[in-house]
């Protein structure tokens, strides 16, 4: 018997066996491609391509097959087929917190830019996993990207790991992180340029005639040093401008008692704060409020990063904004290129200077 141009020849043990499957077989359920290959007269590999809807073989036989494994109730096993081709399908989404250890996951700017990340990822048909990292040694990365669970990763922000994160770059292809670009920088990160941010909020505030001016952050992660270093400009090119570094972590447990242990330092010279992030921004606020004093008449606030949050505070939060959707899509994206064997560029994103009530 002759079979089509996709199916070897059958021998008269295969044509049997095909047609012996006794009626009731039709409600059981079928193990693996092996035996709906026997069903149907064909070979494995023929049935593989079929469920696949491979255009390699002809419609009447793949929409025949596709029909006997509905009939079984037969579905193929999708891991072993990604293992087969050398893809898990699975992104890794990492959070590293050498610089903070104390900081939640659960920090609105993580949950912001997961939830762009995990929307594209999704899109593109990737699973997730996600890991918060505290690193213990110089070889966590190393384990993530070599445990062949992942297809590629994807870092959100780089804390004091640097030069790790740079030296698992130079051997893994498939790695992109958000956070800051330098040009001693060898691993391929998307973000915003973070010292024109920084630039942005002292200048917002000199502008309102503010000289004494704090900025509310944490300069061990690159991303906030950089901040620091764009406000520093600003005050350096405006005459009777003076800066004073407040370090300020996020760990949400003793944010809030931070920048009032803070203000008993500071508040009765500083008439302008730059605040590293949103979160620190509103904590801010919310202890301004608490002692009385009058925002932005007396001192006056800005954030980074423009959560949906800042327009709830009052007053609301000036902040300087960063495009996390636009910086989630040009992750993934550069990602996909990357599993593919493209060398990407790093992405520097524009800031923007959003006003509202707070300065």
């Amino acid at each position: 018997m002759t079979g089509t141009p996709d199916e070897p020849t059958k021998t008269g043990a295969d044509t049997y066996a095909a047609d012996a499957v006794p009626a009731e077989a039709g409600k059981r359920r079928i193990r693996n491609i092996t035996e709906l290959a026997r069903i149907a007269g064909v070979s494995p590999g023929t049935v593989s391509r079929a469920l696949a809807g491979k255009s390699l073989v002809n419609p009447q036989t793949r929409e025949r097959i596709q029909a006997i494994a509905r009939e079984h109730g037969f579905r193929p096993n999708q891991m072993a087929s990604k293992l087969r081709m050398q893809r898990t399908g699975v992104i890794g989404v990492v959070i590293p917190l050498g610089h903070d250890s104390r900081q939640h996951i659960s920090d609105p700017f993580f949950m912001s830019l997961f939830g762009y990340l995990a929307d594209e990822l999704t899109e593109s048909g990737h699973d997730i996993m996600l890991s918060r990292v505290i690193p213990g040694d110089v070889e966590w990365l190393d384990r993530i990207v070599d445990s062949g669970m992942l297809d590629g990763a994807l870092l959100i922000g780089q804390s004091d790991q640097t030069d790790v994160i740079d030296r698992v770059a130079d051997h893994y292809l498939p790695l992109v992180v958000w956070g800051t670009s330098r040009p001693e920088h060898r691993h391929c990160s998307v973000g915003s340029d973070n010292r024109a941010g920084g630039r942005l909020a002292a200048e917002r505030l000199i502008a309102q005639g503010k000289r004494r001016l704090a900025f509310f952050g944490d300069p061990r992660a690159p991303e906030i040093a950089d901040r620091l270093a764009g406000a520093r400009d600003a005050v350096d090119g405006a005459s009777g401008a003076t800066l004073e570094v407040v370090p300020t972590t996020l760990s949400s447990d003793d944010l809030a008692d931070q920048i009032a242990a803070n203000f008993s330092k500071v508040d009765r010279a500083v008439d302008g704060i730059v605040a590293a992030s949103d979160v620190i921004a509103m904590t801010t606020l919310r202890i301004l409020h608490e002692r009385g004093a009058q925002v932005p008449q007396e001192i006056a606030v800005i954030g980074f990063d423009d959560l949906p949050l800042a327009t709830r505070t009052v007053p609301q939060l000036t902040t300087i904004r960063q495009d996390i959707a636009g910086g989630a899509k040009a992750m993934v994206a550069s990602l996909m290129q990357r599993i593919a064997g493209v060398d990407t560029p790093s992405t520097v994103m524009q800031p923007e200077l959003v006003i509202r009530e707070s300065a």
